[in-house]
């Protein structure tokens, strides 16, 4: 880690006892500063949050997906009953209202033969 080599030749520490002392407490700080980010990242409010946020992405993500599926849904049907003009395709309205009608009839049909 691009850490300078403390020992000299004969393989002993070549640092002062005021050196050792200050990576001793230079260690300590840098040791302290990775167990307070450890247990702000292990805090449950911490975890909820990021779960919260990892939800709330994902909820955004689909609904977008949704969103385009269903907007390119509706302009293939609207493409069925409408030209590239805008105007509307009479030949194709025409029989689906009919058929919508006659359901509307049935279904009213049902009801009344029932009661």
């Amino acid at each position: 880690m691009g850490e300078v080599s403390t020992r000299g030749k004969d393989g002993k520490d070549v640092r002062s006892a005021a050196q050792i002392e200050a990576d001793i407490v230079r260690t300590r700080r840098q040791l302290a500063a990775t167990l307070d980010e450890l247990a702000v990242a292990v805090h449950p409010s911490t975890v909820i949050g990021s779960a919260k946020a990892q939800v709330r992405a994902t909820v955004e993500q689909k609904t977008s997906k949704a969103f385009v599926a269903v907007n390119r849904s509706v302009e293939q049907v609207k493409a069925q009953f409408v030209d590239e003009k805008g105007s509307p395709r009479k030949e194709r309205i025409v029989p689906v209202a009919a058929v919508g009608a006659a359901l509307v009839v049935g279904v009213v049909l049902l009801r009344r033969r029932r009661r």
